[in-house]
């Protein structure tokens, strides 16, 4: 009889455990149908141990942001914007709550073991008084996790907690990009509003010579109404160079997380923030896995996996364990002394036999959430493929309409020269002379916003390459 007692027990937990390496599932393999080329086509996706990366020889994501960037003032913002801005302390704080949730359960799969004191006083007008005195010490409700699903959802925790850890980290990338993009357009700005006080300056020196002449007779009307509206052109861009620069400050001050001091603004016209080489030819697919926004995607997959792990294991007996060992006595002064002993011991099997479809519909949820933590992963890869796609075709692009838009400026420049001297010796119009002008000064202006495309492009390739979370290489 007692040897049937403990083979039962026993015989139970070998199928328990031979069948428990089917209800893990098996994680699934994205499917992104990315191409093998990136969008440019003269950038091949070869192996990562053969191709040339896009910043030397360091992938993005192993540079870390105080190399990338030059400017000393633009190197503060961010520090301070690291230590301040309240969207990275939101983020940080998720991953202390993360890291605090998985060990709570990782906690269920050890016992909990507690001890108790109490004592009873119980009498009535027909009974007499008695008084109960215990201490105990047990383990309550500690489950045999025979099927795998205390470490399942353990498991669960704990890529939830890695997946919030890659969203700080990306948190903190698109963080230093912002602070960049937000310094350089500031400078950018500062910039646009020197050239078009200049420009209004020599506008109005103008105005006030043709309004003499007006009066002599010399210049006439459509002329003076021809400066008239280049001068009030300047004024309107001058005004919103002003307000563009407020805002900008403001932006900047919220990124940073506190006004930024006079001293770390932009004084001069220096774009070129940035020392790392240009890109190479070849850059492979496989830099995109360096991302953290992509990690955190297959963190969130592996815990989804876990959760219908779970899920499956809910089919299956669950067996918890309850006990305790103690004294109890009458009295307090005899509670540790001799034949005062008591144990329990409970042990208790729950199987579910009918649960209207709650089981079923659980899995059905948990399979539905692994499917789609897939096809977000999916589609996350297909956008950071479209990112760096981008970014590498925007590289030349940009480069070359700027050096477009430099010869235009040096020729701009030598037109309102010449114009300049023509007018003088009576040779042209004065709306020649404004027509050049004009030219020039829109040359300038496309020329300041070129520049700060191309280095706004050169920020975001190194940010959808991974760069950007490391403070040093």
């Amino acid at each position: 009889m007692h040897k049937r007692i403990f083979t039962l027990p026993a015989v139970a937990v070998a199928l328990s455990l031979a069948g428990c390496s089917s209800l893990q599932t098996k994680l699934p393999e994205p499917d992104a149908q990315i191409g093998d080329k990136w969008q440019t086509g003269g950038t091949q996706s070869t192996p990562a141990n053969e191709a040339a990366n896009a910043f030397g020889t360091q992938i993005a994501a192993e540079i870390g942001w105080r190399n990338f960037f030059t400017d000393p003032k633009l190197e503060e913002l961010i520090s301070l914007s690291l230590e301040n801005n309240r969207d990275l302390r939101v983020a940080v704080l998720n991953v202390e709550r993360a890291r605090a949730q998985y060990r709570i359960q990782r906690a269920d799969r050890l016992p909990s073991v507690y001890g108790s004191a109490s004592m009873t006083r119980t009498g009535g007008d027909a009974v007499a008084e008695v008084e109960q005195y215990e201490a105990n010490l047990g383990i309550a409700s500690y489950e045999i996790d025979l099927f795998g699903r205390v470490k399942s959802l353990s498991d669960a925790a704990l890529q939830s907690y890695l997946a919030t850890e890659q969203a700080q980290r990306s948190a903190q990338l698109s963080l230093i990009a912002e602070v960049a993009n937000a310094y350089l357009t500031l400078s950018a700005d500062q910039e646009l509003q020197k050239i078009a006080q200049a420009t209004l300056d020599t506008y109005l020196e103008q105005y006030d010579i043709s309004k003499r002449g007006n009066e002599l007779g010399s210049v006439s009307n459509l002329e003076l109404s021809q400066v008239r509206t280049l001068v009030a052109s300047a004024k309107a861009d001058l005004a919103l160079y002003e307000g563009q620069i407020a805002q900008d400050t403001s932006a900047l001050s919220l990124l940073v997380g506190s006004p930024v001091r006079s001293d770390l603004l932009p004084s001069t016209f220096d774009l070129q923030v940035s020392g790392v080489a240009s890109l190479p030819s070849g850059l492979p697919s496989e830099v995109l896995l360096r991302r953290p926004d992509l990690q955190q995607l297959e963190l969130q997959l592996r815990a989804a996996k876990a959760n219908l792990d779970a899920a499956r294991t809910a089919f299956f007996p669950t067996i918890s364990l309850t006990g305790s060992l103690g004294t109890a006595s009458g009295e307090l002064s005899e509670l540790f002394g001799d034949n005062t002993g008591t144990w329990s011991f409970i042990p208790q099997i729950s199987m579910p036999i009918f649960q209207a479809g709650r089981l079923r519909s659980n899995r059905d949820v948990a399979r539905a959430d692994r499917d789609i933590a897939l096809a977000n992963y999916e589609k996350g890869i297909q956008s950071g493929f479209k990112e760096v796609s981008d970014a590498l075709t925007l590289n030349s692009t940009l480069a070359n309409r700027r050096m477009a838009i430099e010869e235009l400026v040096d020729a701009a420049n030598q037109a309102e020269t010449l114009s300049q001297q023509r007018y003088d010796a009576g040779r042209d119009s004065y709306l020649t002379l404004l027509d050049s002008q004009r030219t020039l000064y829109s040359a300038r202006q496309a020329l300041v916003q070129s520049l700060l495309s191309e280095q706004g492009n050169r920020i975001e390739l190194y940010k959808v390459l991974g760069g950007g979370w490391n403070e040093d290489s």
